[in-house]
């Protein structure tokens, strides 16, 4: 290991090489392992020894269940690198997640606007570089004009990626909904170097993922939230949706099961979690 090279994690754990140069091995069965994740690579000791600069990571995937061996585990990390795709998990597993996206994007630069959309609002933010750290709860952001903002990561509402133009090149920008430090309802867009931003992508995912529920609401539930989420105060509902203030207690109180929102103060005084939000944004598209 260099000088400059920085161990970050080193445990037991298991591989399954799915895929070998080019071709799938369906009778592929899961070996034990030494793990060790550094700052420039990841190592798998076993039977035999791969070593993986996590430069020639080309992404990071979703589950990858060739077989009966691979379906069995209930969370792996899939390692896209040229023509293998290799399946790794440990036992604890969640940080060893973190701690790959640690190791592939702190300090990464990237493409940032911040925000791009407030409220359902498009803002006039123009794209600027923007400095990466993972931590277990966020993604932190330090831009290039000194702004500074974190993405929770359960916090995640609405996720998408689309094909945008960024620095005079067309690019796949991630679009992602959290709130604020005011508590707004925003939208940052992320871009980037592909292999940055296809590791991005999936810790993204994965806490969009998390927060995702489909939820049976009925037409007055949903007309509360979208009001909360349009900015009424948790205190008029009952006035602005035109039921009394027992009925919106109730609401609050299935709300709330529902993680859809969250209690401010004992006076049901509430704010939109991202599930609230995904479930006004899809309330707000159907009209």
């Amino acid at each position: 290991m260099s000088t400059s090279e920085t161990k970050i994690e080193d445990t037991q754990g298991k591989y399954l090489h799915a895929v070998k140069n080019g071709q799938e091995l369906t009778d592929a069965e899961w070996q034990q392992c030494r793990v060790m994740l550094t700052n420039k690579r990841i190592a798998i000791v076993g039977d035999e020894k791969i070593s993986i600069p996590l430069g020639d990571i080309d992404q990071m995937g979703e589950r990858y269940d060739l077989n009966q061996q691979a379906a069995s585990e209930t969370r792996y990390t899939t390692l896209y690198v040229d023509d293998d795709v290799l399946l790794v998990t440990t036992p604890d597993h969640e940080t060893f997640e973190t701690n790959f996206y640690r190791a592939f994007l702190d300090g990464a630069v990237i493409y940032v606007k911040h925000p791009a959309v407030v409220g359902g609002v498009v803002q006039g933010s123009e794209w600027q570089r923007g400095r990466l750290k993972v931590t277990k709860e966020s993604v932190r952001m330090v831009l290039e004009d000194g702004q500074k903002f974190d993405i929770e990561r359960d916090d995640i509402g609405e996720f998408e990626s689309d094909e945008r133009a960024v620095a005079g090149e067309q690019r796949n920008v991630l679009e992602v909904e959290h709130t604020d430090g005011e508590a707004r309802s925003v939208q940052t867009y992320l871009s980037g170097r592909e292999h940055h931003i296809s590791v991005l992508k999936q810790l993204l995912e994965e806490g969009a993922e998390q927060n995702r529920a489909d939820l049976e609401l009925d037409p007055i539930e949903r007309r509360v939230v979208m009001a909360l989420y349009s900015g009424v105060s948790p205190f008029a509902i009952s006035e602005f949706v035109g039921i009394d203030v027992e009925r919106v207690e109730e609401i609050y109180d299935r709300l709330i099961e529902f993680d859809v929102i969250e209690t401010v103060r004992e006076r049901k005084e509430v704010s939109l979690t991202a599930q609230g939000r995904k479930v006004a944004g899809e309330a707000m598209g159907e009209q």
